[in-house]
């Protein structure tokens, strides 16, 4: 009998007896393995909480226990132990569950959690405001979460109270790329024994022990509970458990796409394009050849990012500085007062930590720092908390600071040297997550004049003005439209400065100007553009289309852009009815 058929909550689990839950933690590894082979998700971190998540949620009376994952991909069984295990198979799909916690997806998830390192400073707000009853509150701290400040923030603040804060450390030694510095060495040499950081904090600690061992998690989870005050236990676990190509492969299996079940072989989509995190990682190895001033560094995402490969090039050149946006932005600033160019490739939701380290310590210095801004736009199945859009809006007002952002590989690279010939300020290169548009990127590179837009096809009343890779959308519309010669199309690389004698002529000679970005038009460049038109007292039709003012939950790229009404078929819709 599969025990696994009968539970739909935590109350179902709490019938079961402790020598079950082993046949449980079994049922529910080959369930998530059966799901995520069929729809992708993050599948190595949460095969590494199985026996975790069952104990937990065995002992402790959730969701009157507050229990909060850090980071939110660890959470699949979870999900499926706390009513969602029907809904599964819409995981991180189109109107169905988000592959992280969600407060408004179910009463269990106690906090959202996409980004890292939010689970003890939140878990600490909810102990201290519930100061009167005698409920947990439970911070499941993994993936290297807690490297980064903020985790340390939370511990040097709870550690001088006496909040009813349990922390549990899955320690598996992995982000998404392996965990670096001092902090991992800590954790891998220590013992119950020794005195430790949380102990020094004012702690109490107990671990390490086998994560996996569902007896001992039992005993050790029974003995914190009842202790008091901030507590931490130490568990090691191992990422992609129970598949061995995802324990072999932990990199790779942290999201491997569909795959067979059975064998762990990966189902790969054969691809005539590359991705532009591979051109990135390309013409940042060319730079590194020709300019020896050059240094690379990015937070934890050096492979997602494209410079897995450079760190073997380049092992001093290449820094991943774990979990620490705001560490890697002032670290930048930092190398280029020292005649280094720092290239710091981030993810632009992963930017958002950080906007105060690029004002205070970069802009405002004027420091040549260049920001390669991956996974920009919509970015797809990871949903609204990884949404990379916001960061033309918290860019803009910086002073000091350029924006670009390129149509096509070969754009990005032209940009890319640009940014390195740049000495006045910060400079900021934004461009999405997938391939690239075009074949044939291998160009020789240009510099490009800064601040200049360019007309890509005359027009006679209708002009589109795109930035980025919306101008895909207007060339595929174009390509389609009933009497193309009404419409104009230029393309902004340069979102600040912006080539306001261009849009000046652009508004003078058209009668109607839609603007098109893939980031929100809130604060966006729609209204740059917009701003630009009305000093210069132009009076004129104006519509934008980008992300309206919500969020954009999970779902394909094309599911969402057809939401926000980014989709070509819209904007054909839109121009043939002008």
């Amino acid at each position: 009998m599969k025990l696994l058929d009968h539970i739909q909550f935590p109350a179902d689990l709490r019938k079961l007896s402790k020598e079950q839950l082993p046949q449980v933690s079994e049922e529910l590894r080959a369930f998530i393995i059966h799901a995520l082979s069929v729809k992708a998700g993050h599948l190595g971190a949460s095969l590494g909480t199985v026996e975790l998540t069952v104990a937990l949620h065995y002992l402790f009376n959730t969701p009157q226990d507050s229990l909060i994952w850090d980071v939110g991909h660890q959470a699949y069984s979870h999900k499926i132990l706390t009513g969602r295990k029907e809904a599964f198979s819409s995981n991180r799909q189109w109107g169905g569950i988000s592959g992280f916690p969600k407060r408004d997806e179910s009463i269990y998830d106690s906090f959202g959690t996409g980004h890292s390192s939010t689970a003890i400073s939140a878990a600490l707000g909810m102990a201290l405001a519930d100061s009167d009853s005698k409920h947990n509150h439970i911070a499941v701290v993994g993936d290297a979460a807690i490297a980064s400040g903020m985790a340390f923030e939370g511990l040097n603040h709870a550690g001088a109270t006496n909040a009813n804060l349990i922390i549990v450390l899955n320690d598996n030694h992995m982000g998404i790329d392996p965990s670096v510095g001092a902090l991992k060495n800590h954790f891998e040499a220590l013992g119950s024994s020794q005195n430790n950081l949380f102990k020094a904090l004012g702690f109490s600690y107990s671990g390490p022990i086998d994560g996996h061992n569902m007896s001992a998690l039992l005993n050790a989870l029974e003995d914190i509970k009842n202790q008091k005050g901030p507590r931490v236990l130490h568990i090691k676990t191992i990422k992609g458990k129970g598949l061995a190509a995802a324990e072999l492969d932990q990199i790779t299996y942290h999201a491997p796409g569909t795959f067979d079940r059975e064998t762990g072989l990966i189902h790969k989509k054969p691809s005539t394009t590359e991705k532009f995190q591979e051109i990135i990682g390309k013409t940042l190895e060319e730079l590194m050849v020709q300019n020896k001033d050059i240094i690379a560094l990015s937070p934890a995402m050096t492979t997602g990012s494209g410079l897995a490969p450079l760190m073997k090039k380049f092992p001093d050149r290449v820094i991943d500085v774990g979990i620490a946006e705001q560490h890697a932005l002032t670290l930048a600033g930092g190398m280029s007062t020292k005649g280094t160019t720092p290239y710091c490739v981030i993810y632009s939701t992963f930017l958002q930590r950080a906007i105060d380290q690029l004002i205070h310590d970069i802009a405002l210095q004027k420091l040549a720092v260049i920001l390669c801004i991956d996974r920009a736009g919509l970015v797809g199945n990871d949903g609204a908390t990884h949404q990379g859009v916001f960061d033309i809006a918290l860019l803009r007002p910086i002073p000091n600071l350029v924006i670009a952002a390129p149509k096509d590989a070969n754009e990005l690279r032209d940009l890319m040297h640009t940014a390195r010939l740049h000495k006045e300020g910060p400079f900021a290169i934004r461009y999405p997550r997938g391939n690239v548009f075009q074949m044939n990127w291998e160009q020789e590179v240009k510099p490009l004049e800064l601040g200049k837009g360019s007309c890509l096809k005359e027009g006679t009343d209708i002009a589109l003005i795109s930035t980025g890779i919306s101008a895909h959308t207007v060339l595929k519309t174009l390509e389609e439209l009933e009497h193309p010669s009404r419409v104009a199309h230029y393309h902004f690389a340069f979102i600040k400065p912006l080539d306001e004698a261009l849009i000046g002529k652009i508004g003078q000679k058209f009668k109607k100007i839609i603007t098109l970005e893939d980031g929100s038009i809130t604060g966006g460049f729609g209204e740059a553009v917009a701003a630009s038109l009305v000093r210069q007292g132009i009076c004129i039709e104006l519509s934008h289309l980008g992300v309206p003012d919500r969020f954009i939950e999970q779902g394909s790229p094309l599911e969402q852009q057809q939401d926000v009404g980014l989709d070509y078929n819209n904007l054909k819709d839109i121009l043939n009815q002008s």
